[in-house]
């Protein structure tokens, strides 16, 4: 069968994406010419441009792919807990498990909001991160696990918190020692959301 144009797009964006990914989590952005990224997709550079205006261009797409990841990570391990509480625990684990790889470390955490602008790398982690986040903690206040507040700006608080704990780990000379301390005061702090009433 003749592949269509939109399949052969949807392949040079993927392979594309997938050059590059590998590519940024090794070198870094800046240590990385479009050139090579096009030679590793085995692509013109030509469909470089039509697909992404420009290295950045592609790079965003490489962040927004790593984020759908993490964040499909971190939705498994919600539905997979028995409440919510529960849920919030293992998926804090898994995103701070997932900020201790390389490549998280590298792409998303160190040259995102270098080269992306830090707006942009929030509007990235508040696509990806904020809605699941948001939708967890309103069924949390729903049920009557969570003392009802503003969900909207618990989820940003949160959010927040929980990026900082990330970079907190991932910049420790010691992560384990740093991951220790994160889990000790979150989880404090999470606690004092649950009702006991």
């Amino acid at each position: 069968m003749r592949r269509t144009q939109h399949d052969r797009s949807i392949s040079t964006r993927a392979a594309l994406v997938s050059a590059a990914r590998k590519l940024f989590a090794a070198r870094g952005y800046q240590a990385v010419p479009a050139d090579e990224i096009v030679r590793a997709a085995g692509v013109s550079r030509g469909a470089l441009y039509h697909h992404y205006a420009d290295k950045q261009g592609l790079f965003r797409a490489v962040v927004e792919d790593l984020e759908r990841e993490i964040t499909a990570e971190v939705a498994a391990a919600l539905s997979e807990a028995p409440d919510v509480v529960t849920g919030m625990g293992a998926a804090f684990e898994v995103f701070l498990n997932a900020c201790l790889r390389p490549e998280v470390q590298r792409i998303s955490l160190t040259d995102a909001p270098a080269v992306l602008g830090w707006q942009a790398w929030r509007e990235i982690e508040a696509e990806y991160g904020l809605g699941l986040l948001t939708a967890m903690l309103a069924q949390a206040i729903e049920d009557g696990v969570f003392h009802p507040m503003p969900v909207d700006a618990l989820a940003r608080l949160v959010l927040a918190t929980v990026m900082e704990a990330a970079h907190f780990v991932a910049e420790a000379d010691d992560q384990d020692a740093a991951r220790v301390q994160v889990q000790q005061v979150l989880g404090t702090w999470f606690a004092t959301l649950v009702r006991t009433d």
